[in-house]
């Protein structure tokens, strides 16, 4: 089973030496790779967040396994829908399902379910990875697409993928992909996520919720990224920090409308 890109030439080149190039004009050549549980990445086209998450990447080890969990634009599928084996293909060649972690994850879990749909249509997982892909070329990853609210299931996936590392041995990194506010000024939408990336600073799955809930802040995948926080804590997770915010406006100078931004390590 192969999942064929669908935003190559959208989101990024289609072509694999223009994507090469790009990639390598973003990543940071001078980084020192260290340690990390967790990332949140953004996920719109390169031109907008692919420096910030070629930043981000650079600044990690990029484990054997990467776990992705993205938000679920399409609303297809399954809550928590799990790729559950083959390869998915990028401009730069395949990149395989771990399927071991996979099938172990698919048996301690009561709320993640096999479901290739929901990932047919989605971008934001696939952005990622040619991304990883690039840095680690014999990576392989384990998608998942989140297309509920429900905090208490969430909570409960972290647990699941946390129990699945443990019990795999092996060390994964655990990969958010998310935007930040989306469509409002550049004033607010700074204000909206600072509130929200301090929770994620803070480690705090729950402020994180509250906050999205209570400033209407617009954050398509703050639930990949409770999941992500609770699931890192669990691990042993101590510290978060920014490598850097940025809006669209920042991009194309249009204040009046931007999307936010963020690039994260846990560790």
């Amino acid at each position: 089973m192969i999942r064929e890109a669908v935003a190559a030439g959208r989101y990024y080149p289609a072509d694999r030496c223009v994507l090469k190039k790009q990639i390598e004009s973003m990543v940071d050549k001078k980084a020192h790779p260290k340690k990390a549980l967790g990332v949140v990445s953004p996920h719109a086209g390169y031109p907008f967040s692919g420096e910030i998450a070629c930043k981000v990447f650079s600044k990690v080890n990029i484990t054997d396994t990467v776990i992705i969990l993205g938000p679920n634009h399409t609303g297809l599928g399954e809550p928590f829908a799990l790729y559950p084996e083959g390869s998915w293909e990028t401009p730069l060649g395949e990149v395989y399902i771990d399927k071991e972690y996979s099938s172990g994850l698919l048996k301690q879990s009561g709320f993640i379910r096999r479901d290739a749909a929901a990932h047919l249509a989605e971008h934001s997982l696939e952005v990622q990875v040619p991304i990883i892909q690039h840095l680690k070329p014999d990576v392989k990853i384990v998608p998942i697409t989140i297309g509920t609210e429900d905090i208490e299931e969430s909570l409960g996936v972290a647990k699941d993928i946390a129990d699945t590392i443990k019990k795999s041995g092996k060390d994964i990194l655990i990969v958010a992909s998310s935007d930040m506010t989306h469509y409002e000024s550049q004033q607010d939408a700074e204000r909206k996520d600072k509130a929200a990336i301090d929770a994620v600073l803070n480690l705090d799955e729950k402020l994180l919720f509250k906050r999205v809930k209570e400033y209407g802040i617009t954050m398509c995948g703050y639930i990949p990224t409770v999941i992500m926080l609770a699931a890192v804590k669990a691990l042993g997770a101590k510290s978060g920090w920014l490598v850097r915010y940025q809006t669209s406006g920042d991009i194309t100078g249009d204040y009046s409308q931007v999307v936010g931004y963020a690039g994260v390590i846990v560790e």
